[in-house]
């Protein structure tokens, strides 16, 4: 037997492991279980090349927990290690780095997550453990060695009878740790970093019913027998080529992915690149509704096939972290901190890649089905929208396939609905107005008014609509958007000719003093406006502008103008040229004259959906006496 000092200055290594890494020391499962598969693969690679004279076989990786003397016992049948190579990767490299390690993080935020950036991964055992034992078997003629340390840079190392290749980590588990002996934690920690991995991990056994022989009677029991608990699933989805997949593999996929989601995704994208960065993949689009805040943290990350973290911001472009799915790219570092990625150019790459590829699959998605992309619609709207709002190349790629719908249930490109309202929505100044409403409900005398005139209404009622309006409004020449409620028609589109009022300038003054003294405390900007007869006699309207910044600060992004929490703004335009309001100019009492007033607001009120409460029921009562 032969005893060591490992080659490090800093006697308290293990502890500063232990207390810097605390609040991650679950993570040393995975980092033993990654190194695991890794030898196992090197020995699969070396068996391939013919360097390996061994038969491969069928290798496992077992964890097994004995709870009674406190251990954990991982086993490999993977490339085993030599006692050269013990000392050389052990004692050596992984504790190359551990200088430096400690001088550049000794003094960092815990949350860094360092384990594993300087070949310290082995080393997180010793978070949980105050013994960690090595007993290994080289797939050459090398004898086997057992190698031992108590979490001093003390170790030893000695000759061992193990017979067969690969290797077995022994944990003592620390008393502060205990919980690591129970097996529905392990059990957990398997399932979250390592449900995925390459090589089949048995945890324990597990029962599994035989088919009834022949000739057996019903009520007889099914035979069973106990098999190996596999916890992992080797050959995941999006380790394979699309052309072997079919439509039910990829929703199989999502159900396990997701057991507790009960609705099927609406389509997926298959990721895969070999340059100039690895990366595959299957993203996919849920049924989204219009919150944008609940979405998030569904997609996985993974480093190939180990779990890495579900918060992909900087990896994933901010618009798609509302999707489902997995990445997996061998060029995303295992423990990096957030700042690190959004810096990394090979991040960058990926998030563009991801970008393209998305608004390639909807392009062609749009391309090929229509009316099946117009059916899903409103369930991938708020992405696209959101993507086009934050990222330019989207942006000008989603042109070949956002759609703007109208009332009717109608769905344009932007270019169709150009072609379609130009005729008779472009307005004197050469400029093409896009109607819309926000709530076909409590915007339906607007929208029946604009269909009137033969105008397009288009439907647009997402959180983020504001913003995306003023991106167009901004990006494309000659366009406005403006909500039906937003003035009367004859201002939103303006044409040359203009109605004539039959009310005199006198006259229009003198109505407009009597509705202003009616209407002193409500809050009112009038309008006199000379409208078509037909129109109706008093019309509220939001001027688009205010209502619209309004919007933009309620959805997050108001704040950039500076206006602080802005007011409800409503205008009173009169139609000068209806006859209730020529009556209400000749009336000769005052008290009649106010009834009318008050009685014309509220039906315009009414219309706009703000009346409400004790306003409309007294509105109802008065009605009642009008008609008595």
């Amino acid at each position: 037997m032969a005893t060591g000092k490992i080659n490090v200055s800093v006697e308290n290594i293990f502890p500063l492991i232990k207390k810097f890494l605390y609040s991650d020391h679950e993570i040393f499962l995975r980092e033993l279980i990654s190194n695991a598969t890794d030898a196992t693969l090197k020995l699969k690679h070396l068996t391939s090349i013919g360097e390996a004279k061994v038969d491969y076989g069928q290798p496992m990786i077992e964890v097994k927990v004995d709870k009674e003397a406190k251990k954990i016992h991982l086993i490999d049948q993977g490339i085993g290690m030599s006692e050269e190579e013990v000392k050389k990767y052990i004692n050596e490299v992984a504790f190359s780095g551990a200088e430096e390690f400690i001088d550049k993080y000794k003094d960092a935020d815990k949350d860094t997550g360092i384990i594993g950036h300087f070949g310290l991964g082995f080393y997180s055992a010793f978070m949980v453990a105050e013994k960690v034992e090595i007993i290994s078997k080289s797939y050459t003629d090398a004898p086997a060695i057992h190698w031992s340390c108590d979490g001093s840079p003390k170790f030893t190392i000695k000759k061992s009878d193990k017979t067969d290749r690969g290797t077995e980590i022994i944990l003592s588990i620390a008393d502060d740790s205990t919980e690591f002996l129970e097996d529905n934690r392990i059990s957990e920690l398997l399932l979250k970093y390592n449900k995925f991995m390459p090589i089949p991990i048995k945890f324990g056994t597990k029962t599994e019913t035989l088919p009834k022989p022949e000739g057996a009677k019903e009520e007889d029991p099914a035979p069973t027998k106990e098999v190996d608990n596999i916890i992992n699933n080797p050959n995941p989805a999006w380790t394979k080529k699309p052309a072997d997949l079919k439509d039910e593999d990829y929703k199989n996929f999502y159900r396990e992915l997701y057991p507790m989601q009960f609705e099927e995704p609406l389509f997926h994208i298959h990721l895969n690149v070999d340059y100039p960065f690895n990366l595959t993949g299957i993203l996919y689009f849920p049924k989204l509704t219009n919150d944008l805040s609940i979405q998030k943290d569904k997609i996985q990350l993974y480093q190939n096939q180990v779990f890495v973290t579900d918060n992909v911001e900087g990896i994933v472009p901010e618009f798609l972290t509302m999707l489902r799915g997995v990445i997996d790219s061998p060029d995303i570092p295992l423990n990096v901190s957030r700042s690190y990625l959004q810096a990394d150019g090979a991040v960058k790459k990926i998030s563009s890649y991801i970008t393209r590829k998305v608004g390639d699959k909807l392009s062609s998605l749009f391309k090929n089905n229509r009316e099946e992309f117009e059916a899903k619609w409103n369930d991938i709207k708020i992405v696209i929208e959101y993507g086009m709002l934050s990222e330019d190349k989207f942006f000008e790629k989603a042109n070949q396939f956002a759609l703007y719908p109208t009332v009717d249930g109608n769905y344009y490109t932007f270019e169709e609905l150009e072609e379609k309202v130009k005729d008779l929505q472009t307005d004197k100044d050469d400029k093409l107005v896009l109607l819309y409403a926000s709530n076909k409900e409590q915007q339906h005398s607007y929208i029946e008014a604009a269909k009137a005139k033969g105008f397009e209404v288009l439907l647009l009622d997402s959180p983020i609509v504001s913003h995306l309006m003023q991106k167009l409004e901004t990006s494309k020449e000659k366009v406005s958007f403006a909500r039906v409620d937003a003035d009367h028609l004859d201002n939103l589109i303006k044409k040359e000719e203009t109605q004539i009022s039959k009310l005199s300038d006198e006259e229009k003054e003198k109505l407009k003093s009597n509705i202003e003294e009616v209407l002193a405390d409500k809050g009112y900007t009038i309008q006199m406006e000379a409208m078509d007869s037909s129109s109706s006699p008093f019309i509220i309207t939001e001027p688009e502008f205010m209502r619209r910044m309004k919007e933009m600060q309620q959805s997050g992004g108001g704040g950039m103008f500076g206006m602080g929490s802005m007011p409800e703004m409503y205008n009173l335009i009169v139609n000068t040229n209806h006859a209730l309001v020529g009556e209400i100019l000749g009336t000769k009492t005052a008290k009649k004259r106010e009834r009318l007033i008050n009685q014309s607001l509220d039906l315009a009120r009414l219309s706009k959906g703000l009346l409400k409460g004790e306003e409309l029921t007294n509105f109802i009562n008065r009605s009642y006496e009008m008609i008595k």
